[in-house]
């Protein structure tokens, strides 16, 4: 069952974001960006998808979406990563926000692969289910 390890990381991004939120420098005009808290918001929703995964009538759709936002928090990971190139012609990994589109990446990669693996898992637990024990 996927829902745990969703939650789990639900509770990794939501790190990555308060920590990269308040570990930003603040800009010209003394605020720092709201866009540091991008992989909160990804683990937010990861959390109500794995909250809602309990149930078993809602767990396939809302693991199925999960993967819909664990894949999307992958691409995601790697805007601050290409925002950097950008603006500055050079990649310094080690930039609170690259440092942040890099664990976003990482985790979510791994996230999508578990989820995946689940999907394969359930399918033949399914079809060995359809074909009845074997004597």
């Amino acid at each position: 069952m996927m829902a745990v390890p969703t939650l789990v990381t639900a509770a990794l991004l939501v790190a990555v974001g308060v920590v990269g939120y308040f570990q930003q420098d603040p800009g010209p005009d003394g605020k720092v960006s709201p866009t540091a808290l991008i992989p909160a918001a990804v683990g937010a929703v990861l959390a109500a998808c794995g909250l809602l995964a309990f149930n078993p009538k809602l767990r396939k759709h809302a693991m199925h979406f999960a993967a819909v936002v664990g894949l999307i928090g992958f691409l995601g990971g790697f805007m601050p990563i290409q925002r950097q190139i950008k603006n500055t012609g050079t990649f310094d990994p080690l930039k609170p926000s690259a440092v942040s589109g890099e664990l976003m990446i990482v985790i979510c990669a791994v996230f999508v692969g578990l989820c995946v693996n689940s999907f394969i898992q359930a399918r033949k637990a399914r079809e060995r289910a359809a074909v009845g024990p074997t004597v």
